[in-house]
């Protein structure tokens, strides 16, 4: 899996709001599809996964709605910047989504967009299930606690 800290993994992009909208259950690691110019585009860093969430249709999983601009050189060959991307999984991965959102009523959001050390696209995804208004200032307080805590504790030594 994909570290911040790890300088083999070229991180495109992060969906840093994910982990405050939901609350996440399990995370799993997908490639994904793309095209020549939509390579290109990821090495200069430039994508948003922010709005995008993962769909399965037909036995397959699709990213819906990930922001890949057009690369500058492309000219005719080009991309569509927002079209819906075949992501690659086992089956048997694909099925336990499918059976979580179905089942539990979860979503398929991903975290990261990363380059991993073969320099193939590789997409973090996680099964979360969204988070109500009141979960969600309950996690600012708790991440506030967590950082004075931190804070305290290092003063002391």
């Amino acid at each position: 899996m994909a570290k911040r800290d790890d300088p083999s993994v070229k991180t495109v992009a992060e969906n840093r709001r994910a982990r405050f909208e939901y609350e996440i259950k399990d995370t799993f690691e997908a490639g994904i599809m793309l095209s020549g110019t939509e390579v290109k585009s990821l090495r200069s860093g430039k994508a948003t996964i922010g709005e995008a969430y993962a769909q399965e249709k037909g036995g397959e999983l699709w990213l819906i709605n990930a922001y890949i601009p057009e690369y500058l050189a492309g000219n005719r060959f080009n991309h569509e910047t927002k079209r819906p991307r075949k992501l690659l999984m086992h089956r048997r991965e694909i099925n336990k989504l499918a059976a979580a959102v179905q089942r539990e009523g979860m979503t398929i959001v991903p975290l990261l967009l990363y380059f991993n050390e073969k320099g193939r696209a590789k997409l973090k995804l996680a099964v979360a299930k969204g988070r109500q208004t009141h979960d969600k200032r309950e996690a600012l307080k708790q991440r506030s606690w967590n950082r004075d805590k931190a804070r305290l504790l290092r003063d002391r030594g």
